[in-house]
């Protein structure tokens, strides 16, 4: 019989290593150079690089710095993009999806080399991931796109049969899979939480409950209204992502936030770990709507997350239906109970890339679909080195706004109804693969 309890707490497993918290109260600056909203990985890694270019930096929060989806994310560095290279070459043409593989493998080395370079503490470690193939068909192309990356990119990735798959991820739910292994772990709160010290450090100045209200341009550059006060700034940087509000209507138009859910176990024997997780790598599959699943920093439990279909509140059927497709990856776990559910949003666009542009002199960083680990503080350090002029770094993800959503003004109320034509879709592409 399988454990239905609820999970025990509805807060992140990762606050409870390093808790989000607001920071000190101190008088709001009248003037500087750059105003950033939005104090997540992208806003906090901006400011880092415009301070230490010798600008006066600005950064505010309507919550507690990382309260959103900084910290409490799954700490996968997969930066994934949730196009094929075929899409990217009939979306944006073939230039632009080679330079848009290319920087992925540059983002990816940024976060790593940053994360030594600065001594961030922030369990990272470089495991490798699994992704598992939903039949043989899909075995076929993960392997062929695993062999595309090594010889293309050069990134040690290979094709896993399903006869070695159990050598990897204890489960026979999958048909075989591949590996790429410049993909690895970190504790997404400690993450933020180092990088939020950094910037400090470098003189960024950042608010916590600072709401933004309005943000207008004039003769000496923007007016920025904020819940404490008005700050005049040359230059505006937004990195609000999922958490947009009405401060950002052009953005909010744009952006789409989905809740994702994460469900964390609890602590599991060490010989179970070693049967279920024997390499300690992060894990995916390649349904419409797969899970991604990984160990824990310490190697004690298991934490899985998906898309959440929920709008409001804190129901109980999301974490219901991941507890349920935890069950049948690894039967084992039937009986095991909860000790997390949590939630937050990530910002889905039309494009599906992660973006930087401009609109009105506004510079803005953001959707990046779900993976942004690797991606915000990558695109958060090349906005601040576009608004500091550096031609040389201009990113493939450089370009024009996302369109915007029409009969949309933030609230996703379409989302319920596309999660459930991608479930059917999944459902439809399980039932082939199993005959």
């Amino acid at each position: 019989m399988t454990q239905t309890r609820p999970a025990a707490k509805s807060t992140p497993y990762w606050w409870e290593a390093a808790p989000v918290k607001p920071l000190p109260t101190q008088p709001l600056a009248r003037t500087a150079d750059v105003v950033i909203v939005g104090a997540g990985y992208a806003g906090l890694t901006a400011g880092l690089t415009l301070a230490r270019a010798g600008r006066s930096v600005i950064v505010l929060d309507k919550m507690n710095p990382g309260e959103g989806a900084s910290s409490r994310n799954g700490g996968i560095t997969s930066g994934n993009i949730r196009l094929s290279y075929a899409e990217l070459v009939r979306k944006f043409g073939e230039a632009r999806a080679l330079a848009v593989e290319a920087e992925g493998k540059a983002a990816r080395e940024f976060i790593y080399d940053f994360i030594k370079t600065e001594g961030l503490d922030c369990d990272f470690q470089l495991t490798g991931r699994f992704y598992g193939a939903i039949g043989k068909e899909n075995y076929d192309s993960l392997a062929r796109s695993a062999e595309s990356l090594a010889k293309s990119l050069g990134i040690d990735s290979y094709a896993v049969p399903h006869a070695e798959q159990r050598n990897y991820v204890g489960t026979d739910y999958y048909r075989g899979g591949s590996v790429r292994m410049d993909i690895g772990g970190l504790h997404p709160a400690k993450y933020h939480a180092e990088i939020l010290r950094v910037a400090l450090a470098a003189g960024v100045t950042v608010h916590s409950g600072m709401a933004v209200t309005s943000i207008d341009k004039d003769v000496s550059g923007f007016k920025v209204v904020a819940s404490g006060g008005t700050i005049t700034a040359r230059q505006v940087l937004i990195c609000t992502n999922g958490y947009t509000d009405g401060a950002a209507p052009y953005l909010r138009r744009r952006l789409v936030p989905v809740r994702s859910r994460i469900i964390a176990t609890e602590e599991l024997p060490a010989g179970l770990m070693a049967q279920l997780m024997p390499r300690l790598m992060m894990c995916g599959e390649s349904k419409v709507l797969g899970f991604y699943y990984r160990p824990s920093p310490d190697g004690k439990r298991i934490l899985l997350g998906g898309r959440d279909a929920s709008q409001s509140g804190d129901p109980a059927a999301p974490t219901v239906m991941l507890r349920k497709g935890l069950v049948e990856l690894f039967p084992e776990l039937a009986n095991v109970g909860l000790s997390h559910s949590w939630f937050g949003n990530v910002a889905m666009h039309q494009d599906m890339l992660p973006r930087i542009f401009e609109h009105k002199g506004l510079t803005y960083a953001t959707g990046f679909c779900g993976s942004g680990v690797v991606w915000a503080p990558w695109i958060g350090s090349r906005a601040a080195l576009k608004l500091l002029g550096d031609d040389k770094a201009k990113s493939a993800f450089d370009f024009r706004p996302p369109p915007f959503i029409p009969f949309y003004n933030g609230k996703p109320y379409f989302m319920p109804a596309f999660i459930q034509v991608y479930r059917m879709q999944d459902r439809i592409a399980m039932a082939r693969a199993t005959r």
